[in-house]
């Protein structure tokens, strides 16, 4: 692998920054040089949260131009939608957890809510690979980032970052009380998919 451009967004509150964390320290632990950056200004009050990193070898700047993206982590339907048209090259993948934080356009009737056949129908112009996630049961909207993960995972989507790398980096990252759960959300996508 000569590099990987990841570009992860949601909505403040969805656990952006930990899903970010995660994937660098997985990076790390694989061996890869990792560089990335975060914007959490607009956290507190549900705005855009955004991440890139970027991950290979002899990396030197965590920032990706706009159409570069080799794949996009949405952790909100409507993110992932400006993620896919602004970052996301022709023929990356999307992967995107299926909820909806309404955005003010839509709140104030501008824009009306999207679903899943916007963005399939985007994607299949521009030959992007698309992975819809949600989970039925999920025991807290908190472990919607580790659903992602674990499907990140379970598809192999960034080459060289094992399961192993991922679990490794949450185990660093969480505390014992936390950690539990949120291995139980990832392993059970890991083997269903």
């Amino acid at each position: 692998m000569n590099f990987h451009n990841i570009y992860i967004t949601g909505v403040g509150g969805q656990g952006i920054g930990l899903l970010s964390e995660t994937m660098l320290l997985s990076g790390d632990f694989a061996g890869l040089d990792v560089r990335a950056v975060d914007t959490h200004g607009l956290a507190q009050r549900g705005g855009t949260v955004e991440s890139f990193l970027r991950l290979g070898k002899n990396i030197h700047s965590p920032l990706i131009a706009p159409g570069m993206a080799d794949l996009v982590i949405a952790l909100e339907i409507n993110e992932a939608l400006r993620g896919m048209d602004k970052y996301l090259r022709n023929n990356g993948t999307l992967i995107y957890y299926d909820t909806q934080w309404q955005p003010l356009e839509v709140r104030l009737s501008r824009k009306s809510t999207l679903n899943e056949d916007v963005i399939n129908t985007q994607a299949k112009i521009r030959n992007c690979n698309v992975h819809r996630v949600f989970v039925e049961d999920l025991p807290d909207t908190r472990m919607q980032n580790v659903a992602i993960l674990g499907t990140i995972a379970a598809k192999k989507l960034v080459e060289g970052i094992t399961p192993e790398h991922y679990i490794q980096a949450l185990s660093q990252l969480l505390k014992p009380s936390v950690l539990k759960g949120n291995l139980e959300v990832f392993n059970k996508i890991l083997l269903k998919k």
